[in-house]
């Protein structure tokens, strides 16, 4: 691959030119540079203007999309967080005097109207509280506090009485991906005992915590991604090259092991998956997946399917709010830019390869190397543990309706009748113990 072949390399103009946008994050250089509602309907960012920061909210769903400035009564501090809502509102988090205030922003005129939320109070010396991305409804949005020994989820907007604690989970979490439609099924990667694994966390049952992903004992096992239409997930663990962390994927409710395919290695380059194409009923292999590349030259975009062994290098736009960009279900890579020619811009790619959904999992035998598959070989049987319970690594099975996202039956009550000889439901298949018998999968 020769990098310095593809245009519109580096970071959009800074201060001398056009603004540039602005994390507000202490280590805001690996996120996102706008968040994006998860319809696509609008999008917002600090954007850093001289020695100020201030937001701007993104409309997308129009003929054309247009900014507009949410500046306050004063400049921005640096920490601060914004987050669209569906309406066109903006959630600015701002962190003042040990509290964290959340207030919604909206345009009036000339001016910008502000309704202030409340605020959340984090005691114990160093937590730290960020926003969660956005919530699958667009009309809620969340909050992660991470402190010494637990992690909380706060709603802090969409509720009835301010910003309201939902759950506490053992341990500090990171991460934070929705595994639903309905924003109830949220899932954390959770560092316990030195070593971190992903938990499904139910925030309509208080917080119900369950495993979600566990490769291996000795595995630092994270999820980046999920897509609730087709049940694709997007992991990182160490668990095929110990100390090195790869990029997997597997599907909810699969009976085939993560994989970790050799073209997601690349050298010198840190990966990043950051949108999957929606709408691929019960195809998670044709799912196109963009992926952000960052090299020694720059940042560019990436497009792979599970059912391809390659990835396709593709140029970002001039001015790409790097990280940030939406699929859409017929294939097409929706990429903000804001350059000095254009404030406001998205860029349309289409996917390589895109063509008609294909039929059922797209499962078929192989004349090419497998990827790498962290689990047993083929025909080999889930190992049982005492008591009839599989071992570690054990997809949730707290829930019905998380039991339903993943395409399995719900557990049957243990004191409801049971008619001799009925078959029980199935417990769900840990990714990496499933049984390839004699299909594989690219």
């Amino acid at each position: 691959m020769t990098v310095c072949a593809f245009p519109g390399l580096g970071a959009p103009p800074g201060p001398g030119g056009f603004p540039s946008p602005a994390t507000g994050h202490e280590d805001g250089a690996g996120q996102p540079g706008c968040a994006i509602t998860a319809d696509g309907s609008y999008a917002a960012r600090l954007v850093l203007s001289g020695d100020s920061l201030f937001p701007e909210r993104w409309t997308l769903d129009g003929p054309e999309p247009y900014a507009v400035p949410l500046p306050g009564n004063r400049p921005e501090e640096p920490g601060s967080e914004v987050q669209p809502l569906r309406d066109g509102r903006v959630l600015i988090h701002r962190r003042a005097n040990g509290r964290h205030a959340f207030s919604l922003l909206y345009p009036t005129g000339p001016g910008t109207g502000e309704l202030p939320l409340g605020t959340v109070e984090c005691p114990e010396e160093g937590t730290r509280l960020r926003l969660l991305p956005p919530a699958p409804d667009g009309e809620r949005a969340y909050a992660l506090a991470v402190g010494r020994r637990s992690t909380a989820v706060w709603l802090v907007a969409g509720g009835a009485f301010g910003p309201e604690h939902l759950a506490e989970v053992p341990g500090r979490c990171s991460g934070g991906v929705w595994l639903d439609r309905a924003g109830r099924m949220l899932a954390l990667d959770r560092e316990t005992g030195g070593r971190t694994k992903a938990v499904v966390v139910d925030l309509e049952r208080g917080g119900e915590m369950s495993p979600l992903l566990q490769i291996a004992a000795e595995s630092d096992d994270r999820v980046l991604l999920a897509d609730p239409d087709s049940g694709l997930l997007l992991v990182r663990s160490d668990a095929p090259s110990p100390g090195r962390d790869r990029l997997g994927w597997g599907v909810l409710g699969s009976t085939l092991p993560v994989r970790f395919p050799e073209c997601l290695r690349m050298a010198d380059c840190a990966v990043t998956p950051f949108a999957i194409q929606p709408g691929q009923m019960l195809t998670p292999e044709g799912c196109a997946v963009a992926l952000r590349i960052d090299g020694a030259l720059g940042s560019w975009v990436g497009v792979w399917r599970p059912a391809e062994r390659q990835v396709h290098h593709l140029p970002a736009p001039d001015g790409w709010l790097t990280g940030s960009g939406l699929w859409t279900a017929d294939g097409v890579l929706r990429l903000p830019y804001a350059t000095r020619a254009v404030p406001c811009g998205v860029a349309r790619l289409t996917a390589p390869g895109q063509r008609e959904r294909p039929e059922g999992l797209g499962l078929r035998p192989s004349t090419e190397p497998e990827p790498t598959a962290f689990g047993p070989s083929a025909a080999a049987a889930a190992p049982t543990a005492p008591g009839g319970h599989r071992a570690s690594g054990e997809l949730p099975s707290t829930t019905g309706e998380f039991l339903a996202l993943a395409g399995l039956p719900a557990p049957r009550d243990p004191d409801a009748p049971h008619a001799p000889g009925s078959p029980s439901a199935p417990r769900p298949v840990p990714l990496q113990q499933a049984p390839l018998g004699r299909l594989v999968t690219k």
